[in-house]
């Protein structure tokens, strides 16, 4: 009776286990992903809360402008460097970015080059020829490699970073981490896009080379380990499970 007693306890045991819990962004196992179809085309695109430095030069950047002499932006900051001459500005949660002399412009939706040729038309009602230069300065994705407490916040320096590029940065998928299965999560985060990725043969290539847009969320799998997962977990029921037994002897041979 003790031993069937013990059976029973140590079932009850293994199946309140959460095997790996440290998995994240887990998923049903029907659970379709979204499929890309713009891998190694996409552009990136101006969101609200972007920062963008902003460049103006004159005859086709011949001369760079100090626009701050003429008008100055309540949610710019300076820039250090170039003078005074780079400035930078919040995208406001409208899309909005109040720029000087020119006032309000939309920038949210618009690629990095369709944004600079607006604002060229723009301020070629005040410069002769202007030449621009924009670029999001607070780009950067999360990355998770495959272990637990190695997550990274990568800044994107370069416009066309790629999913390779960004493991790469982050110290590249960890050993413990699966190649095959890695989480690409963008969007909205209460309705995100889900892509999963293939790293793990060289036809996956070509899904790693989708160009990466800010605020993106790479999760790498990590690998099951489940004999230490099982031990960690079922040790301080074992534990209960003992010291109930030897209250028991201790009691029965009173």
């Amino acid at each position: 009776m003790k031993k069937l007693v013990l059976f029973l306890l140590i079932c009850i045991g293994f199946s309140s286990c959460n095997i790996n819990p440290s998995v994240m962004f887990k998923v049903p196992s029907n659970y379709e992903f979204d499929v890309d179809q713009t891998i190694g085309n996409v552009e990136y695109r101006i969101s609200p809360n972007d920062i963008v430095s902003l460049s103006v030069y004159t005859n086709d950047g011949f001369k760079l402008i100090d626009i701050t002499t003429s008008a100055e932006s309540v949610n710019s900051r300076l820039n250090n460097m170039n003078n005074n001459t780079t400035i930078q500005f919040l995208v406001e949660p409208d899309g909005n970015v109040k720029l000087p002399i020119i006032g309000k412009m939309k920038l949210a939706g618009t690629t990095i080059r369709e944004a600079e040729k607006l604002l060229e038309t723009q301020y070629a009602s005040f410069y002769n020829k202007p030449f621009v230069i924009l670029k999001v300065v607070n780009r950067r994705v999360t990355v998770f490699p495959g272990t637990g407490g190695s997550g990274r916040v990568v800044n994107l320096d370069n416009e066309s970073t790629t999913v390779i590029e960004a493991l790469a940065l982050a110290g590249g998928i960890t050993n413990t981490g699966k190649a095959r299965k890695i989480k690409l999560i963008r969007g909205d985060l209460r309705n995100p896009k889900v892509i999963l990725i293939n790293l793990s043969t060289i036809e996956g290539l070509k899904e790693g080379n989708l160009l990466l847009q800010a605020n993106d969320i790479i999760y790498v799998e990590p690998v099951p380990r489940l004999s230490q997962e099982v031990l960690t977990q079922i040790a301080p029921i074992v534990g209960i499970i003992t010291s109930f037994a030897l209250i028991y002897n201790i009691a029965k041979g009173f």
